[in-house]
């Protein structure tokens, strides 16, 4: 297939390019305009885009079999701190990108999106997210080592869920554990829906590799088809 990544040099941008061409994928690995660019090989072409500009995105991404998105504001791999603080000066940006995304998919109607977004919005308790709780979600950003203010970024990818969840176009929402950090490929995870998954410690992780390895596999193989999906040990 081809895949188009989109934050293709984000912590886990760099892992679904590594899955996807391990797999046998031709992969065009998004980056944004001001960045240097790697060099393109065989097998990995790099391309700019602005993805806030829906025109730059239709010009780019047609020929794509589906398109995997890890946008985020600033690049978390190599400047966390800048990307919290974009985060929640203007949590609005995740809507934002959004609607690019789901216009200039107008143009490709059989592209298929796979949206990397946030954990903030499953289920902590039968039809209660951490949204709803916002005590318990502050606490679980200081948990992981996020500050409180963060909450706003969390309802800005909570209002971007919902912006999928109103269009008809071919997308699917990938929510991570409510932890997500470097580890091993296992290939052995669980699959959810819209509620936090835990382990018998009442832990809820996944690794950045494992990560790749499910959203592959729903490029591969879907069965998340305008809805979400969450992974976790």
């Amino acid at each position: 297939m081809r895949i188009g990544v989109i934050g293709a040099s984000g912590n886990i941008g760099q892992r679904v390019v590594t899955e996807a061409v391990q797999r046998g994928h031709q992969v065009t690995a998004f980056t944004r305009p001001t960045s240097a660019l790697p060099d393109s090989t065989e097998n990995v072409r790099w391309h700019p885009v602005d993805v806030l500009d829906t025109q730059d995105l239709t010009a780019s991404i047609g020929g794509l079999d589906v398109l995997i998105s890890g946008y985020q504001p600033g690049n978390a791999a190599t400047d966390l701190g800048d990307t919290l603080r974009r985060s929640i000066s203007d949590p609005t940006v995740y809507v934002t990108a959004a609607n690019a995304l789901l216009k200039a998919m107008e143009s490709y109607p059989a592209l298929r999106l796979i949206v990397i977004g946030g954990a903030g919005s499953l289920e902590i308790r039968p039809g209660v997210t951490g949204i709803d709780s916002p005590e318990e979600l502050r606490q679980g950003l200081v948990a992981l080592g996020l500050p409180e203010e963060y909450e706003a970024a969390v309802r800005g990818h909570r209002d971007a869920l919902n912006t999928y969840r109103l269009s008809n176009r071919l997308w699917t929402y990938a929510s991570p554990a409510l932890r997500i950090e470097p580890g091993t490929r296992t290939g052995r995870f669980r699959l959810g829906g819209d509620q936090v998954i835990v382990d018998a410690n009442g832990e809820s992780s996944i690794s950045y590799e494992d990560f790749a390895v499910a959203l592959l596999d729903e490029a591969e193989l879907p069965r998340y088809v305008q809805r979400r999906f969450t992974v976790g040990y």
